[in-house]
């Protein structure tokens, strides 16, 4: 790799951006990134001034040599890329806020990788990422691309699926939040904590969880029985698990798992407040206009303390945390989404799963764990089958296996109302997802 290390970020006016900034900050000795290429597109551009701005305050503040470029074109910031982190949302806030509210209509889940809003989510993003993977295989075809775009699992399985980029690596919060969370749970340094990790984004079980090496898991399986315990995450509210299913699950389940494990109780909850305070992206938007007012002030330099509020807590240190392990061959160990490769026995190897990897300089490499336990293998396999059939749905434009995806979906309770949510669905969603209206005019629909 270069001695000059160029990083482009794909939706670089994100308000995570600044604790991606703090991460390459933190991280600069192992690190020593030249330069950092904030792109995003035209509806995009304030933010990006914003957040470039405070980016290069902190830059500033930390007294290093890193340049921050900031763009609307794509392929200037991909020419010569040593890695390519992507963090954009396709439709904005607008488009999340439309997928949580019109599946709630029909008494389903709307969420913004669980279900019909996954679905739609992976069919509005997944061209898009195929569309930068690309122009990564021409402008810069040894670049590691570092995907946190949501639905991460999904998007994964498209990109080795569908494109020709092998380096890709997939990146989600919610595993080093499990640790952050049981770390402070048992009153230990994060360091001391390890938790095997196996499944499948969003759907990811902690198998066992170690401190200094020693299992500590049925210490915090009776922890996690006190229902005040049950979440590590801010936007999921945690319901607390029953004690006797919690044991004989005998598994750390992550957040996510209330939406299969308590779905009634989770579509009351976002029933309920939606009606009061507006769906979670309604509640985000207010969030961020405060945080962009924030980052607006001339003397902020350091990332402020309300972006944990936001909801993707710890991303820089995760994904400064991965690059750097690639970048010195560390091989220290991350749950990360990659190709399977016979590690979880009963998913094709190359699909898509999330598990405790070795990280090298030749990317993750899977720490087999054989066959999942029986009582999680089937929901895993739904949910990844549900995965492939919208990424196929995504890459093709097909409106009955965008409907078949839906009605696999374990959170779909009919084929009926399935069709029903992707007509409207793809109504509210037109202007991104031309794969399938370019199809239907064929068809003279």
């Amino acid at each position: 790799m270069s001695r000059n290390i160029k990083v482009a970020t794909i939706g670089g006016g994100s308000s995570y951006t600044p604790e991606l900034i703090e991460g390459f900050i933190k991280r600069y000795d192992e690190f020593p990134l030249s330069e950092l290429w904030l792109v995003d597109i035209e509806e995009g551009k304030e933010k990006l001034e914003i957040v470039g701005s405070l980016a290069k305050r902190m830059v500033a503040k930390a007294g290093l040599p890193i340049k921050i470029h900031l763009t609307l074109d794509r392929r200037e910031a991909l020419k010569d890329a040593d890695f390519v982190t992507t963090q954009f949302r396709v439709g904005l806030l607008d488009a999340r806020a439309k997928d949580e509210r019109i599946p709630l209509k029909y008494g389903v889940l709307g969420q913004e990788t669980n279900g019909a809003g996954g679905l739609f989510k992976g069919l509005r993003t997944i061209p898009v990422i195929l569309d930068i993977c690309g122009e990564m295989e021409e402008l810069c075809p040894n670049a590691w691309l570092i995907n946190f775009t949501n639905p991460a699992g999904m998007i994964t399985e498209a990109v080795l699926r569908y494109s020709n980029i092998k380096k890709v690596v997939g990146l989600c919060n919610v595993p080093i939040g499990m640790e952050m969370g049981i770390a402070k749970l048992l009153d230990v340094d994060h360091s001391r904590v390890r938790i095997d990790f196996a499944g499948l984004n969003h759907m990811v079980y902690g198998l066992d969880v170690y401190v200094d090496g020693v299992s500590v898991k049925k210490e915090v399986i009776e922890k996690l029985t006190d229902p005040h315990n049950s979440s590590f995450v801010k936007n999921i509210e945690g319901q607390g698990w029953e004690p006797e299913f919690l044991q004989a699950l005998n598994l750390l389940p992550c957040p996510y798992h209330s939406y299969y494990y308590k779905s009634q109780k989770m579509v009351d909850a976002a029933l309920e407040s939606a009606e009061a305070e507006g769906t979670r992206a309604e509640v985000v938007q207010k969030l961020e206009k405060e945080l962009f007012e924030l980052y607006k002030n001339p003397d902020l330099a350091i990332k402020p303390p309300q972006l944990e509020e936001r909801g993707g807590a710890y991303y820089s240190d995760a994904a400064v945390r991965l690059i750097t392990s690639i970048y010195n061959d560390k091989r220290d160990i991350q749950p990360v989404n990659t190709m399977n490769r016979g590690a979880i026995e009963g998913i094709p190897d190359e699909s898509a799963v999330e598990i405790s990897c070795v990280i090298t300089k030749d990317g993750p490499k899977p720490i087999t764990v054989g066959e999942l336990p029986v009582p999680i293998r089937g929901l895993i396999q739904q949910i990844k089958t549900f995965e492939r059939v919208s990424a196929e749905a995504a890459v093709t434009g097909d409106y009955n296996t965008a409907i078949l995806a839906l009605t696999i979906n374990p959170l779909t309770p009919s084929d009926t109302i399935a069709k029903q949510i992707v007509d409207e669905m793809m109504d509210a969603h037109k202007d991104y997802l031309p794969q399938f209206f370019k199809k239907t005019m064929i068809n003279g629909k």
